[in-house]
């Protein structure tokens, strides 16, 4: 349509919404859906951050003014009409007329703006299945291609397969389970512990009023742009039920207050500042739990995230869901992989890691660094039973049905301390990872610390003093398989520092600091002093936690030595006292973190495999696509491409083959090329300094050898694959391919190596293997020498441009080339990574990888391949147009390597290598402690010493169940809350035991008569003779009846 109608119509939109939709809609003929996207496309929504809380006339004038020098911009506080409304708030949403990122410098510039963000729309999608046990399904849907908002965690009940090992499903469908009897709830109410005068927050889709299955709703509010707060789904129902229900699908703590948030309409949407405004309502109202049961994985999503921050630093204690992305690893949702949020996986009733659940580890500290383990606690989320929507019971299941068993019993166990100023955050996490139950035969990245166990918190909780831990508690490189990746590969002289990312969570207050520096203590007799230790951590502790990151490499004189060796960092954290009860206004906990590793000599060159970390970029923060184009459903590369998320099964075959694998998370100037026998690079995306090229090609001439996995890179594919993103209200564009083929162009154009711009996708068979190639490039340029091999494959860019189906021959995939230099190495190009890669491999290629390692490490040349009938002359590339840089692409925004230069973007300045100082030792002359896997001094609780205290029989007051009630669900010989009186229920003992007397005596008596009776004689029957039954014998006659 023409562009000057529908400006026309922008303008008119501004101003008179309604009307004007309706007559551009008649003008250009365009349907109104898709004439609001153009419009709203116009005018992008913005969220201002102030650096405190303003009123709403305050907060005005400070965006008028800002925004005064750039008088030709259209723009416009949004009104939110909300219950936090009437109260002071930190941010603002501001609709801009085509904004751009230099209109947008003077509100970044004003001295009370804290930061302006694009405003998210949150999805979340119910669909409704009809399985053979009618459990309702929850699934995922993408409404655009970005999937950064947060979607809502909750699956089906089909989704509790077991990791490795079999799951018998008729068992739960058999009998229902109750999840708060099943964990023991039960035993704290007996103890008259329901959760009384505890605030717990449900931020879901909202609840009826005066559902028949909870008594103390204290209040609801909606934050939607919907004029209900009826629940219209029936998820924030089944969470607020697994949480406080008083009866048939019971609850943990059922004399909780519940304050439902509806913070999602009936179709499923949601935007950042609609939680935002919750949030800050929430703090207001002292919340003491708040359930959230979405995630997504934009964790650079600021407002949200600070504002997480925030709520947890005001004491509430954020319960939230991990993801259901399982089970890949590098999966994690976000808030749940936050340091002071209590992220939360599933398993099944059988005690098996839910297929479903997501794994670690966090990929915020990435490339540089190494993820932290997440989730904390996992529990059941496979076919637990909830409310209904309007009444009744129903299963669901997801790690969005974990969650809130894991608030539910933090709920209960609040209300439990007598002392409610030594429950927060850090110290229910403490409880909860220190009581939890470690699953067998599963790693860490998976369980976390194991699963929930509610009596031993209770018993941990309220023996508990405020004090500092750490997460994990210790370091054990020779434990498998909890301790996976670490425990997969020894540590030997030479190699990479391993790198441990612990969490440090202080109970003692929201904010603290490590005094001093972390001691390195080894122990000599278990040759401590054959490893070095740097350790580098947070500045400030806040809010209650921090990061403790422990570096660990192999002295020198090691070089040649095997064994174990141990020793332990000390680390003292100090935190503010409130009161100033205590010596300077301050409290200190000291706490230690064992340390135990095995050491080898260090292995040959040929066996060592560098991969590099440094040139992989992910989502977020920009569009980077999926590397299968195929894959319209997930098309971000958030994983993290790490060895140990979405290329774990490739990691561990190679450990299987007797390969070595080391991270390079610097750049390639930062390695010593000598110790290596093959780099790495797989899917990258980052540019290359200048610097880098050189130092690599004086390395292979020198003997180092190099494998190189490519993907797709094509503009006009680029420019076909942009979408409009519904949350910022702009049209998108990927900043590079599923690699970034040109700055590997760059990388290898000194030996006459080449990727093209093709795109393509097919089956086909090679050393009697079966192979997909999945959205790769083909090779365009390779030396004459060198070693390619063609397949025939279909044309996959045409398909996408033109939708039509060309098969092409002879598409060169795979190169193999020795360098000429005497001593040089070996470079192996292929041009597809989906096939090593976990995110969606369809059919490994292993096989390959191992042949090209056996040709890189010891250059020998696989048979299959050098007399492959698939050989072709290596192209010369004269006849394909080399790939370049999309023009405009904005990679220099996330780059490490590029920056803006007067709008060419320009190669920064070469970064120094990191350098670690390692911690001197203090050495301990003593034995190191046998077994680390024990919790910390002042957390541990001899359960055998432990008794619970005595059971009066007790039962909330609740009212009757009404007439018709079902109550079918009861818990069979549990406590059924709201169910009697507490009069009532002190009798009936009384009337059970006098009834049973009255049995057992009718009975005893009805004995001894049976004994005291003389017993008659049976008369004896004389049996007929022969010719008697001969005249007895029937007739042939059948008788009548």
């Amino acid at each position: 349509r023409p562009p000057f109608v529908v400006r026309c119509c922008s303008f008119g939109l501004f101003y008179f919404p309604f009307l004007v939709i309706f007559f551009c809609s008649m003008v250009t003929r365009l349907p109104w859906r898709c004439l609001m996207i153009i419009l709203l496309s116009l005018f992008p929504e913005y969220i201002v951050a102030f650096n405190g809380y303003f009123t709403a006339k305050a907060r005005s004038h400070f965006i008028s003014s800002a925004l005064r020098s750039a008088e030709a911009l259209d723009w416009h506080i949004v009104l939110r009409e909300n219950p936090a409304s009437d109260f002071p708030s930190d941010f603002e949403v501001v609709q801009i007329r085509q904004a751009s990122h230099s209109s947008l410098l003077p509100l970044e510039d004003h001295p009370y703006i804290k930061r302006v963000t694009p405003q998210r729309k949150v999805f979340r999608t119910l669909k409704y299945m009809a399985p053979c046990n009618n459990v309702t399904r929850w699934t995922q849907k993408w409404q655009s291609s970005r999937p950064l908002r947060r979607t809502s965690l909750s699956l089906a009940s089909g989704f509790w397969h077991a990791t490795g090992r079999h799951s018998r499903r008729r068992l739960l469908r058999a009998i229902p389970r109750h999840v708060a009897q099943i964990l023991q709830a039960d035993v704290l109410w007996q103890m008259g512990h329901t959760g009384s005068g505890v605030k717990v927050a449900v931020f879901d889709t909202g609840l009826i009023e005066k559902h028949p299955h909870f008594k103390n709703v204290k209040e609801r509010t909606n934050w939607t742009n919907e004029k209900t707060l009826d629940d219209g789904l029936g998820h924030g129902t089944f969470v607020a039920g697994v949480i406080a229900s008083m009866r048939e699908c019971q609850g943990f703590a059922p004399d909780s207050e519940l304050h439902i948030f509806r913070v999602f309409t009936n179709n499923q949407v949601s935007y950042t500042s609609w939680f935002l405004d919750a949030f800050n309502y929430a703090i207001l109202k002292k919340i003491d739990v708040l359930n959230l049961s979405i995630g997504g994985p934009d964790f650079m999503d600021h407002p949200f995230v600070d504002k997480v921050w925030e709520l947890t630093a005001n004491r509430v204690i954020m319960v939230s869901a991990i993801g259901n992305d399982g089970p890949l690893y590098g999966t994690l949702n976000n808030p749940a992989d936050q340091m002071d949020v209590i992220g939360v996986g599933g398993i099944d009733f059988e005690d098996n890691i839910a297929r479903f659940s997501s794994r670690g580890m966090t990929t915020w500290e990435l490339p540089g660094g190494y993820g932290r383990v997440k989730p904390d606690i996992v529990t059941y989320g496979s076919g637990v039973r909830g409310s209904g929507m309007k009444e009744g019971c129903r299963s669901l299941s997801g790690t969005s049905v974990a969650s809130p068993v894991v608030a539910g019993a933090v709920t209960l166990l609040v209300s439990t301390v007598l002392n409610r100023e030594l429950v927060n955050p850090a110290s229910m996490k403490q409880a909860l990872i220190a009581s939890a139950r470690r699953l067998p035969g599963v790693n860490m990245f998976e369980q976390g610390h194991g699963k929930l166990d509610l009596l031993r918190a209770f018993q941990i909780l309220n023996s508990y003093k405020p004090q500092a831990s750490l997460s994990p508690s210790y370091i054990d490189l020779t434990e498998c398989p909890y301790m996976w990746p670490y425990c997969s590969q020894p540590i030997y002289y030479g190699g990479m520092p391993t790198i441990v990312n612990v969490t440090i969570l202080n109970g003692m207050g929201v904010t603290g600091r490590i005094l001093d520096k972390p001691i390195w203590q080894p122990y000599l007799p278990q040759n401590g002093d054959h490893i070095d230790v740097a350790v580098s951590y947070s500045p400030v502790l806040w809010p209650w936690a921090g990061y403790l990151a422990v570096s660990i490499s192999v002295t020198k004189k090691s070089a040649s030595w095997e064994g174990i060796a141990q020793g332990h960092v000390m680390v003292t954290v100090s935190s503010p006292v409130r009161n100033n009860s205590e010596v300077d206004g301050e409290m200190t906990s000291t706490v230690k973190l064992p340390v135990k590793v095995k050491i080898v000599p260090t292995p040959p060159r040929s066996k060592r495999v560098l991969w590099d970390q440094y040139h992989n970029l992910r989502y977020p923060p920009g569009y980077f696509p999926r590397d299968n184009l195929c894959m319209k459903n997930d098309p971000l590369d958030w994983n993290g491409d790490h060895i140990h998320t979405n290329f774990r099964d490739m990691y561990q075959h190679l450990r299987s083959m007797g390969y070595f694998v080391e991270v390079l998370g610097a750049p390639i100037t930062c390695f010593d090329a000598s110790q290596y026998g093959t780099l790495m690079m797989v899917d990258s995306e980052e540019e290359y300094f200048p610097e880098e090229i050189t130092k690599l090609r004086r390395d292979i001439d020198k003997g180092l050898s190099l494998i190189v996995f490519s993907d797709w890179y094509n503009i006009s594919v680029m420019r076909k694959v942009k979408f409009y993103d519904e949350n910022t209200r702009q049209w998108w564009m990927p900043d590079t391919g599923g690699a970034n083929v040109p700055a590997l162009n760059d990388l290898i154009s000194v030996w006459g190596m080449a990727f093209s711009d093709g795109l393509y996708e097919g089956d086909f068979t090679m050393k009697m293997n079966q192979v997909y190639y999945a959205s790769g490039c083909s090779i365009a340029k390779f030396p004459e020498e060198g070693i390619v091999i063609a397949k025939t494959l279909k044309d996959q860019g045409l398909e996408v441009l033109k939708q039509e189906t060309v098969v092409v021959e002879g598409v060169p995939i795979l190169g193999m080339y020795q360098t000429p230099s005497e001593g040089g190495g070996r470079i192996a190009l292929y041009g597809d990574s989906n096939c090593i890669d976990d995110s969606h491999r369809q059919k490994d290629c292993f096989w390959l990888l191992d042949a090209l390692l056996q040709y890189t490490s010891y250059s020998l040349t696989p048979p299959s391949l050098t007399h492959s009938k698939s050989r072709v002359a290596p192209p010369a590339g004269s006849d394909r147009h080399l790939p370049e840089r999309l023009e405009g692409n904005h990679l220099y925004r996330y780059s490490k390597v590029l920056e803006a230069h007067l709008g060419d973007p320009k190669p920064r300045p070469l970064p120094a290598c990191p350098h670690l100082s390692w911690s001197k030792p203090q050495p301990l002359n003593e034995t190191a402690p046998s077994n680390l896997w024990k919790h910390q001094k002042l957390l541990s609780v001899d359960m055998d010493k432990v008794v619970l205290p005595n059971i009066r029989n007790y039962r909330p007051q609740v009212r009757p169940l009404s007439p018709g009630e079902s109550g079918a669900w009861d818990i069979p010989g549990g406590i059924m809350p709201g169910r009697y009186n507490q009069e009532v229920g002190q009798t009936i003992p009384m009337f059970a035991f006098l009834g049973a007397m009255v049995v057992l005596s009718f009975f005893v008596v009805q004995l001894t008569k049976s004994k005291n009776k003389p017993k008659r004689r049976k008369p004896r029957v004389k049996r007929p003779t022969y010719f008697q039954q001969q005249q007895l014998a029937p007739t042939g006659k059948n008788p009548t009846v």
